[in-house]
């Protein structure tokens, strides 16, 4: 905002006066005679008559130095008296804005006929103290903070206008970006009042759901009528609209309201199809070359929710060693998600699932799954970046044996007693009770470059049919992000598990090696066990300069990837003895990473072991993942 009001410019300028240094006062200077002094035209006729400038004297200011003001003025003593000049000059010391328009400049003929300028000045009314009303949500003494440089200081136009505007600065630098000093005004006893209007919110609407119901919009707006409005706000509140993946744009409009205190904003929403069927194939280190159909509603009768339905089918898993069956992997799930339920900030997904495939935790069995879990999660408004939740699950574990005789073999080359082997294929069902806590600041979910993310969660696995394999894990992570050059990140992970109490089957033992632990060994190969600690070091940057080319943006997601990935198992099982798995692993490699939205990342990796893990494992392995290996 400027400052209005600024007076007309009006000097009084006097020729040189053929008298001696007499110096009138500011208002009583004495009008010179102008008989014998001589023109412009007669100086620039005769140079020998040029009158110049001997000595420039200031009078009138007491808190503005007189080298300001004749660094403003561009005149120096020595040079060529110029009545045009010296207006020049005059006005640049007003356009200082530390002085009145009553300013005056009188030249004075000196003994050797040149000339002696003397300015006389008026400084403004110096300013005592600001009073600020209208904010609340910025503090009057942080705003006073930025005025107070002006304090003791003559009034000045144009300081008082960057002083305005750092003022609205500091409100944008916080989201309230229609924030405005809306008046200043000076009291004659020094006192500048300077009055903000912050921009209130008069209503939000919204435009466009045709489909979603209106509630379903409100919910993810927590931006409120009556409040002081807030970009930042506004802005994780379309974030919230986009994530319900009803919509394919969302932005806002902001109207000014009669009273111009106030704001009238309207979200304009265009929604999406929200149902797709998905038929595709992939390949996957788990299961192998697969074929999926799919079915997912995103907008589930128009209230936000989402259902889904899945079916894979596999060849089963690649990159095994003689451990694993070759057998098809059988996958299926239905799944029912409630962002808010019951109108709360709780969400609750709800999971029915069903698996058949070659185990890669027990050696040569059949694995099946069937299992429902209900899923509670919430976000702690105190903790923005926390997030907590809790899983109930029930969950039936059947394993069969697969080839009897070649693991009665390992069983007597290992002196081993077979009878060991119902214990390897001890399944049954399970309870499970697992509270857990994210705390994430990352940047952004797709591609982050700063901040980090850590988890922590504990599962308490009741045995319905055997207590006795009831057991209880803690499990933990913790990733951060480094920022490298313009679009490259350096990200260091570590993570550890382990059992808190009870004895906990093979099948759910803890596992390194694959696409999801160390990379470069093959599924399991580094062992199984009760306890585990892993870290990796990774570097992703953008790959052969793809992000360049601007008419394909999500040519940015596409990554490559240098790693450094070690990791080390305690209390392994019977199955390590085997197959002479050593427990431990350190590999590095590199690979490719296409970060994917709502998805997360897909990555095809080739690492190369530093330690020797036995039969096949030495010369690397390539992994395919989907998800972050955090």
């Amino acid at each position: 905002m400027l400052i209005m009001g600024q007076p007309v410019l009006a000097i009084d300028f006097e020729p040189p006066v053929p008298t001696d240094e007499r110096a009138g006062s500011f208002q009583n200077a004495p009008m010179p005679d102008l008989s014998d002094m001589p023109t412009n035209r007669t100086q620039k006729s005769d140079k020998k008559n040029k009158q110049v400038i001997s000595a420039i004297k200031i009078e009138g200011n007491r808190i503005i130095q007189n080298n300001d003001i004749t660094n403003a003025m561009k005149l120096q003593v020595g040079d060529v008296y110029s009545p045009e000049k010296i207006q020049s000059c005059l006005t640049e010391i007003y356009n200082m804005g530390w002085f009145t328009e009553r300013m005056r400049a009188v030249p004075v003929k000196d003994k050797n006929n040149n000339v002696i300028l003397k300015i006389y000045l008026e400084e403004n009314r110096p300013i005592t103290e600001f009073t600020i009303t209208g904010n609340s949500v910025i503090s009057a003494g942080e705003i006073s903070e930025l005025l107070a440089p002006l304090e003791n200081q003559p009034q000045n136009i144009a300081t008082l206008n960057e002083a305005v505007e750092k003022v609205e600065a500091l409100y944008a630098s916080k989201g309230y970006i229609l924030a405005r000093v809306e008046n200043v005004q000076d009291d004659p006893d020094g006192c500048v009042n300077m009055h903000i209007s912050e921009g209130i919110i008069n209503t939000i609407k919204f435009e466009g759901n045709n489909k979603t119901k209106d509630y379903v919009v409100n919910r993810n707006i927590l931006s409120v009528p009556g409040t002081i409005y807030n970009e930042n706000t506004v802005r994780e509140d379309l974030i919230r609209l986009y994530g319900t993946q009803a919509f394919k744009d969302v932005n806002r409009t902001i109207e000014k309201c009669d009273d111009p205190n106030y704001y009238d904003i309207t979200i304009n929403l265009i929604e999406q199809r929200t149902a797709t069927i998905s038929v595709g194939a992939g390949l996957d280190t788990a299961t192998g070359f697969f074929g999926q159909v799919g079915f997912v509603e995103n907008n589930f009768l128009g209230r936000g929710q989402r259902i889904s339905l899945n079916f894979l089918a596999g060849t089963g898993v690649l990159l095994s060693d003689d451990s694993t069956l070759d057998r098809a992997n059988l996958q299926g799930d239905i799944s029912f998600f409630d962002p808010r339920f019951r109108g709360t900030d709780v969400s609750m997904l709800y999971k029915a699932f069903w698996q058949d495939f070659a185990s890669y935790q027990v050696p040569l069995a059949i694995e099946r799954r069937f299992g429902l879990e209900a899923v509670a999660s919430r976000q702690f408004k105190k903790f923005r970046n926390l997030s907590g939740s809790f899983k109930l699950g029930i969950e039936n574990i059947d394993l069969s044996e697969g080839n009897y005789t070649q693991m009665a073999n390992l069983y007597a080359a290992h002196g081993i007693p077979i009878s060991e082997r119902a214990k390897q294929l001890r399944g049954g069902t399970f309870i499970s009770l697992s509270p857990s806590l994210v705390y994430d600041t990352r940047d952004r979910d797709v591609n982050p470059r700063d901040g980090l993310v850590a988890n922590l969660k504990f599962t308490e696995n009741l045995g319905l049919e055997h207590t006795s394999d009831t057991h209880g894990m803690l499990t933990g992570g913790i990733k951060k992000y480094f920022p490298v050059m313009t679009k490259s990140s350096l990200s260091i992970t570590g993570r550890a598990g382990g059992a808190i109490h009870g004895d906990v089957p093979e099948v759910m033992a803890f596992r390194l090696g694959g696409p999801y632990s160390v990379r470069g060994y093959k599924m399991s190969s580094i062992g199984t066990g009760n306890a585990y600690v892993m870290g990796s070091i990774e570097l992703n940057t953008p790959f052969f300069f793809l992000d360049r080319i601007k008419q394909m943006k999500f040519l940015d997601n596409i990554k490559f990837e240098l790693f450094v990935d070690a990791g080390k198992l305690f209390n392994t099982t019977i199955s390590d003895r085997m197959y002479n798995r050593p427990g431990y692993g350190v590999a590095f490699g590199g690979g490719i990473k296409v970060f994917v939205p709502g998805v997360g990342p897909l990555s095809i990796d080739y690492g190369y072991p530093i330690t020797n893990v036995g039969k096949g494992n030495s010369k690397g392995a390539f992994t395919f993942g989907m998800g972050d290996l955090f």
